[in-house]
């Protein structure tokens, strides 16, 4: 399925695909330093590819039909690769992410009851305070002043995070918590070739052996808020409304059985890592994009003085800020939170007349399919008015997957994109933002897919 739009002139950066698959060596080298660069055009071109290299036999997909059938209709046949799990697992603990079979049907019946569209709304005093106390911070900083802003929005999607998953805070200093985050993906985002060959996990990795300290800071920090909390629910005392306390009272609805301090330690750590930096991702690319594009940037300005004016944010606003909500999805879809997900075939399957053996690790990247040639025209161009509803519902819903799909799509996904809309949306009320001139914009994937180096801009106040 095509899409017929407007074309617009702004063409964001992106690795140039490979014209042939490089040697291994070269592969290897390219996926540890950033596994966008291993693409070849044929990725971008063919919907189904099937082959054996160093991660053995792989099939990477691009149909939407496929993906449908490995993520919905025969999901139970696929699990989480091994690979993926001795990436994430270190970090992430046994949580929503990373956990498998009864043990992740259990906390998924437990955790879905957190997120209704209730409790998301429920959250949304404390997301607009966040942006807000964002916006009132660089007004007081004089015209012209620089900000990093890949960093200024791990800022604010942190401190929505200790409004709503902790809201007695972290006792932390949240710069620390930040940097604690990057060191993190810095460290485990980089595949290291003793993963990719499966060796024991007592032979040592670079990644893990750089990563422990942030896996230390989150283990304490984690430790500390379960314990604190939970020493005040024994005190008697009232306990906030917040996700923490939500985890640690969740019960299986079909058992009754509660959360362990490890699950819940586990999963607030998913929430902080994952959650946090794919919000935080997702506004960073959005807000660069608005800067080279002259035209979205006057039309997101136009929507959000008209819907918002001088008026304080409230609930029924998000349903009105319709191009906001475009300009982050088309975002996400050249820049997706999470550019890469696989599978590992546990029995033979078969789609049409494709075969893939058990064991076969089936690949799905968001970056390669939101980019794939025969699913969009120009794919390459920054281009919101495809999420407009009238074009939006011509897009096929497996084409397009920044949360993933299927059981085990991302829990969170109402929250993250409440939390962005409001916070896009108080940015551009409040201030214009422009690219350090000659700064040169690269995604790296690191798990997640976050600016290389960061995102210098120049602060401009709009007039009120």
């Amino acid at each position: 399925m095509t899409d017929t739009l407007e074309a617009s002139p702004f063409r964001p950066p992106a690795p140039k695909p490979l014209q042939e698959p490089p040697g291994l060596l070269s592969f290897l080298w390219a996926l540890r330093q950033n596994p966008l660069t291993t693409w070849t055009e044929r990725h971008f071109e063919e919907r189904i590819i099937t082959g054996s290299g160093a991660l053995g036999r792989i099939t990477v997909v691009n149909d939407p039909a496929f993906i449908r059938h490995i993520l919905v209709d025969n999901v139970a046949n696929y699990r989480k690769d091994d690979l993926q799990l001795r990436v994430l697992a270190p970090g992430l603990g046994r949580g929503l992410l990373t956990a498998e079979g009864e043990e992740w049907k259990l906390q998924r019946r437990t955790i879905a009851p957190l997120f209704p569209p209730r409790v998301v709304t429920g959250f949304f005093p404390a997301m607009v305070e966040s942006a807000e106390r964002l916006v009132r911070r660089w007004r007081r900083r004089p015209e012209g002043r620089e900000v990093d802003i890949s960093l200024e929005m791990t800022r604010v999607t942190l401190d929505v995070l200790e409004r709503t998953i902790f809201s007695k805070g972290v006792a932390r200093d949240p710069d620390a918590l930040g940097r604690a985050i990057t060191r993190y993906f810095e460290g485990l985002g980089r595949i290291d070739p003793v993963d990719i060959f499966g060796l024991p996990d007592w032979v040592p990795r670079i990644g893990r052996w750089r990563a422990r300290p942030a896996i230390r800071f989150f283990e304490e920090l984690v430790n500390e808020l379960i314990q604190d909390r939970k020493a005040l629910i024994a005190r008697g005392e009232p306990a906030p409304r917040d996700l923490l306390s939500l985890l640690l009272e969740a019960a299986d609805p079909e058992t009754g059985k509660g959360l362990s301090d490890l699950e819940v330690g586990a999963n607030i750590v998913t929430f902080i890592g994952a959650g946090h930096e794919t919000t935080a991702n997702a506004l960073s690319w959005s807000i660069y994009l608005i800067s080279q594009d002259e035209r979205v940037r006057s039309r997101i300005e136009r929507e959000v003085d008209q819907v918002l004016g001088d008026d304080p944010f409230e609930p029924q606003h998000l349903d009105q800020l319709v191009y906001t909500r475009a300009v982050l999805d088309e975002a996400m879809r050249l820049y997706p939170p999470a550019p890469f997900l696989s599978r590992a075939a546990i029995e033979e399957d078969r789609f049409g007349d494709v075969t893939v053996p058990a064991g076969t690790v089936v690949t799905i990247a968001p970056y390669v399919l939101h980019r794939h040639r025969t699913l969009w025209e120009e794919p390459e161009s920054f281009r919101p008015e495809r999420f407009l509803p009238e074009e939006k519902a011509r897009i096929d819903r497996f084409a397009y997957l920044p949360f993933g799909a299927g059981p085990r799509v991302c829990i969170g996904a109402a929250f993250a994109l409440q939390e962005a809309v409001i916070v896009l949306a108080t940015i551009v009320r409040a201030v214009r933002l422009d690219l350090r001139q000659g700064y040169r914009v690269a995604p790296l994937h690191r798990i997640t897919l976050r600016p290389h180096g960061g995102l210098p801009m120049r602060l401009t106040h709009r007039s009120q």
